[in-house]
Parts: C-alpha cells; structure tokens; sequence
C-alpha cells in the first residue's frame, strides 16, 4: 500500500509518532512520503528528552523513506541553510496526495 502522511506540527509526541507510524509502515513493506508542512519544517531542530524526532526523522530516510518540505513554509522561517530536507511545493504536496492510497495527518 501506498502511505501519504502530511505532517503540521513541531509539538514533539506528535512529531515523534507521526515518524514512528511512518518507519511502522515501512518495515510493513509499504511505501510511505512524508510531507512536512507549517511548523513540522522545524522538526530537524527538536530537542526533547524523550521524544527523539531528528533519530526517527534519519531512521525514516535511511530505510528509503521519501520526505519533503514545504519551501514556502521553510523560507518563511528562513530554514534554507538548516535543513537536509527537499525544499518541495503545493504541487508536490498534491502529488502525495494522488500517489497515496492512504493518506494520515499529524
């Protein structure tokens, strides 16, 4: 199965699961794209005790998992130096939308 998950905070359990649901779906063997957007862009800056975004973050991407990030959500907060992600549009945010058979929002 095809998995879009939108993802729209930088509140870190949220986070956090969002990215656990997302590698839970491709240890499945499913494909997964993950788009952030609004304040999720920041989430490679998330700095909590107990709730690792960034790990879950670099275990989604090391097991292929695709990942994008709302460009204009990232210059609106003048992240274009700090981020690893792929700056993406509303088009390709659409695109998720289309390919996936399923889609989840955090």
């Amino acid at each position: 199965m095809k998995i879009g998950i939108i993802l729209e905070t930088k509140e870190p359990e949220k986070a956090w699961n969002a990215f656990r649901f997302a590698n839970t779906c491709v240890s499945k063997a499913h494909e997964v794209q993950v788009f952030l957007m609004g304040e999720a862009v920041e989430c490679e800056q998330i700095q909590h005790e107990t709730y690792n975004v960034p790990e879950q973050m670099n275990k989604f991407l090391e097991a292929d998992g695709v990942l994008y990030a709302c460009g204009t959500c990232i210059k609106s907060r003048q992240l274009e130096d700090k981020t690893a992600c792929p700056i993406s549009t509303m088009n390709d945010a659409i695109k998720l939308v289309e390919w996936a058979d399923k889609v989840v929002t955090f």
